[in-house]
């Protein structure tokens, strides 16, 4: 059964839930019965063999965890003789047998089961009488890895969120990233460290602190694995929103990866890995978010531990979080003298230019390029996120950058990389092919400027290029004589006074020394002018749209004079028709 149709099956159940729940609520019930139904085929090869020695291990008085989880070959099971089709021999005890089949499962799936607040729908369904038809319904179908591996279940799981979060209103490109924009993300990621990652036995971690369903970590796993299936990639992550929060959870612990790596929370208020650091890093942080809520606990970090926490560099303003996550994980790197780390993070434009000199934007991005952290940005297209159509941007970071790297910044402008999509979802009209993937992995790779059909598309700039000095310009102030006014007491004393009135500022480039700039383009308009070195500020911005703009001349004077001569002529033969 192909993904299309598995999604159509279980969309479906939609129509026996029409009338008795809300649209917006139909989620609440799908999802938790889809989780359960593909736990249950899992376990069905082994269910016989984990009764059997579970009874053995009651009878022995030994703790039977570990040898249930050998016995089902997974890292959960179930020890009740029900599973979903036995349900439904007994009509008229459904609730009561679905709450008894639940809570004895292993810990780990009942939080999940906790997290869907599924007791609450199995009440509300039996209330309504629908209990026994919903169950039958998901009993019908097979989810068992070897009719739907876990890729496949994983893109069931973000179409069915993504429906429910178009008829309920809310985002759904906060719950997942398109897979295709992921697998982008992940090679550039490996791509320096193909020969370590091909070595046999190799093992290492990978964190996404704003983990959705768990696409990002799942695609990361899947790419290691055909690369190298003696690798082992060691998952970590955090979700604040409780349904994404189950299915991620649910989905690692199908995968065998330890579920208790999965942390539930506002991971800017509450770090769920404290103290833990990482090989590798990806997320897509919520867009244009607020921070207010946690804006207290934020501060208070930032005040108090400075940079032996994790926002020492600075914070930006309330109303857009995402930079946050950027210093998070920056924070949750590993040393480079243990072998430092590599991250991606998905960002809208704000980040690279918001705030002047001084403010906490511009301060982080100071903080990045002076470190020598910011490896490249990849500008891609419009309309590839389901919730937005803005542009947006990959940064690759790393504190164990190449030789060839250190001390330069690559901007790729993947904006022209995309195909039209068959069907438009939501706001996502475009996606990358996997020809666009590799033409940006090599772009990253080669490390050289480059272009395509005469216009750039990949740039290497130093750190220096993208800071500046924002120098404060002071002018006398002059009394009604226009004499100028000494200062009688203060830092001015016998000195001229400024007139804030004429105050101005002016941005100097990093690499160019202010007081030639200040000679070559201020003191020839205004000879009377200083400036005042107390008040200059660093800034760092990074103007990307900038660096690839390509000017087109206008058209000569003649061509358009020709143009409006020609349609002139047209405009008086149609009037000379009319006369006619």
């Amino acid at each position: 059964m192909n993904q299309q149709s598995l999604s159509a099956f279980i969309w479906s159940v939609a129509d026996l839930l029409r009338g008795d729940y809300k649209q917006s609520d139909y989620g609440k019930v799908i999802l938790p019965f889809t989780v359960l139904r593909r736990m249950d085929c899992v376990l069905e090869a082994t269910k016989s063999a984990v009764l059997t020695e579970y009874t053995k291990k009651q009878a022995e008085g030994v703790n039977p965890d570990p040898y249930l989880v050998r016995e089902s070959g997974q890292k959960f099971y179930n020890t009740s003789p029900l599973d979903m089709k036995k349900l439904m021999g007994d009509p008229d005890h459904i609730r009561e047998n679905l709450y008894s089949y639940i809570q004895t499962f292993s810990p780990a799936v009942r939080d999940i089961f906790e997290n869907f607040e599924f007791h609450t729908q199995i009440e509300r369904l039996h209330k309504s009488g629908l209990l026994y038809q919903v169950t039958e319904k998901f009993a019908q179908i097979d989810l068992h890895p070897e009719n739907v591996d876990n890729h496949q279940m994983g893109l069931v799981f973000e179409e069915l969120i993504r429906k429910f979060a178009e008829i309920s209103n809310e985002t759904a490109g906060e719950h997942f990233t398109p897979r295709e924009v992921i697998r982008m993300m992940v090679h550039l990621l490996f791509i320096e460290d193909d020969e370590v990652l091909s070595k046999p036995g190799v093992v290492r971690t990978i964190y996404d602190p704003a983990a959705g369903t768990g696409g990002m970590l799942s695609v990361a796993g899947e790419y290691l694995v055909e690369h190298n299936p003696q690798a082992r990639l060691t998952v970590f992550g955090q979700e604040l929103n409780s349904e994404s929060y189950a299915i991620c959870k649910a989905d690692m612990l199908i995968k065998g990866q330890d579920v208790t790596n999965i942390a539930y929370g506002n991971t800017l208020s509450d770090d769920g890995h404290p103290n833990k650091h990482f090989d590798y890093m990806l997320s897509n942080p919520p867009f244009g978010v607020e921070w207010k809520k946690v804006e207290k606990e934020v501060r208070k970090e930032h005040e108090q531990q400075g940079y032996n926490g994790r926002f020492g560099p600075g914070l930006p303003r309330v109303s857009d979080g995402s930079m946050l996550f950027l210093l998070h994980l920056i924070a949750k790197m590993r040393p480079a003298n243990e072998g430092g780390s590599r991250f991606g993070i998905v960002l809208n434009g704000s980040p690279l230019f918001t705030g002047s000199a001084g403010s906490g934007e511009s301060e982080i991005r100071r903080y990045v390029l002076e470190n020598d952290l910011l490896e490249a940005i990849v500008g891609l297209p419009t309309d590839m996120f389901y919730n937005t159509g803005i542009s947006t941007y990959v940064w690759i970071v790393s504190n164990r950058k190449p030789e060839q790297r250190r001390g330069k910044v690559q901007l790729i402008d993947a904006s022209e990389f995309w195909q039209k999509m068959r069907k438009s979802l939501g706001s996502k009209r475009k996606e990358l092919a996997e020809d666009h993937i590799a033409e940006i992995t090599q772009l990253f790779g080669d490390f050289a400027e480059a272009h395509k059909d005469g216009k750039p598309i990949s740039r290497i700039f130093r750190n220096s290029d993208f800071g500046y000095r924002t120098i404060t310009i002071e002018r006398p102030l002059r009394d009604e004589q226009d004499n100028i006014v000494l200062g009688q007491k203060g830092k001015f004393k016998g000195k001229q006074q400024p007139d804030s009135s004429l105050r101005d500022t002016e941005n100097v480039p990093l690499n160019e020394d202010v007081e030639d700039y200040f000679k070559r383009e201020v003191l020839p308009h205004v000879p009377d002018a200083w400036i005042d070195h107390d008040k200059t500020k660093v800034g760092y911005e990074i103007p990307f749209n900038r660096h690839f703009y390509v000017f087109q001349p206008p058209r000569s004077l003649e061509e358009i004079d020709a143009d409006l001569m020609a349609v002139t002529e047209r405009i008086q033969s149609m009037l000379e028709g009319l006369k006619a």
